[in-house]
């Protein structure tokens, strides 16, 4: 009933926020050994990251989705997990792994932030102008520029050192194990900086999707808040991306799991429910693998499966409507 939405999306809030912080709290204090100031720095830092990684993806793939008006995209599609494998294969191969290794963690970070938010300048250019958005042509041409990244990658890495080989695989998988100290606090003030830019907007987002002309009509300037949201979706997705690797169906899974809790267009409600769950995704995936199921695989492997999973069903889904 009508005068009951408002309260279950209350509810879900509330629950989501609680389950993020009983994660936070299990991560930080489950099976602590040793003095507490070490072990608060270190998890710390490590709870720093996996909330910022969580936050960017979750609020780049929502923006993301309502800017193309299609559930089942992510900025994955602009071929930012490619970039970033050419861009550590090309790393690896002009300087081996060992060269590559002794390289600030710093540049890097901001070389891969740099080339990566230039793609999606190129793609923003190409896509977005004129008359607006070409949904195909989106699809199109970041398959076009993922597939073409990794067949550049796949030839580097046949001409390369297998020892070098190893070092790049350590390095172009996603990883929440070790994250540079240094570069949270970067990532961090970009998350911040895009939500000073996004929170302003959030109401012309809602009109946004009801359609491009709806929204025209309404008085919302499109083609400027179409640069605008897409500038902060490249900014926040090199972030995560740089800081910990390519998560490509991570996205997919927790805007899709938002929308399905909140049955709604409004981004104030959305948006912190995805926000939530992505972080006991992370926060809590990483407690359970690390310190209660003992397993030896990576969060990133175990997500890529689910979100894959879902991304499947999805695609079942709409088929059949």
């Amino acid at each position: 009933m009508p005068p009951d939405r408002p309260r279950s999306a209350r509810l879900v809030l509330v629950a989501v926020t609680s389950l993020a912080i009983l994660s936070a709290v299990a991560f930080m204090t489950l099976d602590a050994k040793g003095p507490w100031s070490f072990i608060l720095t270190h998890r710390g830092i490590r709870l720093a990251a996996l909330i910022t990684v969580a936050y960017a993806i979750a609020v780049s793939t929502v923006l993301f989705q309502t800017l193309t008006g299609n559930r089942i995209l992510t900025p994955a599609v602009m071929g930012f997990d490619a970039l970033f494998l050419l861009l550590q294969t090309s790393l690896v191969a002009a300087l081996g792994g060992a060269g590559a290794g002794a390289i600030d963690p710093r540049l890097l970070f901001s070389v891969e932030c740099l080339a990566m938010v230039g793609l999606s300048g190129l793609l923003f250019r190409l896509l977005f102008r004129g008359e607006g958005r070409n949904l195909p042509l989106v699809v199109l041409s970041g398959l076009l520029f993922g597939a073409l990244f990794r067949s550049l990658s796949s030839f580097l890495q046949r001409v390369m050192d297998p020892n070098d080989f190893l070092v790049l695989q350590g390095r172009a998988f996603a990883s929440f194990n070790v994250v540079d100290p240094s570069l949270i606090g970067v990532a961090a003030l970009l998350a911040i900086a895009a939500t000073i830019i996004v929170l302003p907007r959030l109401a012309e987002l809602d009109v946004l999707v009801l359609g491009r002309d709806r929204a025209t009509g309404l008085g919302v300037d499109t083609a400027r808040l179409s640069a605008i949201v897409f500038a902060v979706v490249a900014v926040l997705v090199s972030a995560s991306t740089a800081l910990v690797g390519p998560t490509t169906f991570f996205g997919l899974l927790v805007a899709n799991l938002a929308y399905l809790l909140i049955p709604s267009a409004q981004h104030a409600k959305v948006l912190p429910v995805a926000i939530g769950l992505a972080i006991v995704t992370l926060v809590g995936g990483q407690m359970l693998l690390e310190r209660v199921l003992g397993f030896g695989t990576a969060l990133s492997i175990v997500i890529d499966f689910v979100g894959g999973v879902t991304f499947l069903l999805i695609l079942f889904r709409s088929g059949r409507r």
